[in-house]
């Protein structure tokens, strides 16, 4: 179950994708290559500090960010806000919740 207004199913991940938000992943290279969500962008949660200027540019965007369980995304998310994205989401248990 999901406990916070920015963690989101994947009902709401379908929504905000048609709406333009920006899918990242923040698994290892090895976990996105062997298998990603469809256009997801790969940003290590442990790279987070050092590329994400390059990566996502606008903090005004909407970004959502996933791993496999939901908790490095978790990590992520607040790394994100930290620097000051505004609108983070978090997919609620990652991958696990879709397949």
């Amino acid at each position: 179950r999901c406990y916070t207004q920015t963690e989101i199913d994947q009902q709401q991940l379908e929504e905000m994708v048609g709406q333009g938000a920006i899918l990242v992943d923040v698994r290892s290279p090895q976990e996105f290559a062997e298998g990603h969500l469809k256009n997801a962008i790969l940003l290590p949660e442990y790279e987070i500090n050092k590329s994400v200027n390059d990566i996502l540019p606008d903090k005004l965007q909407i970004i959502i960010v996933y791993c496999s369980t939901g908790h490095r995304s978790e990590k992520a998310q607040k790394k994100l806000i930290k620097l000051g994205y505004q609108k983070v989401y978090n997919l609620c248990k990652g991958l696990e919740n879709i397949y």
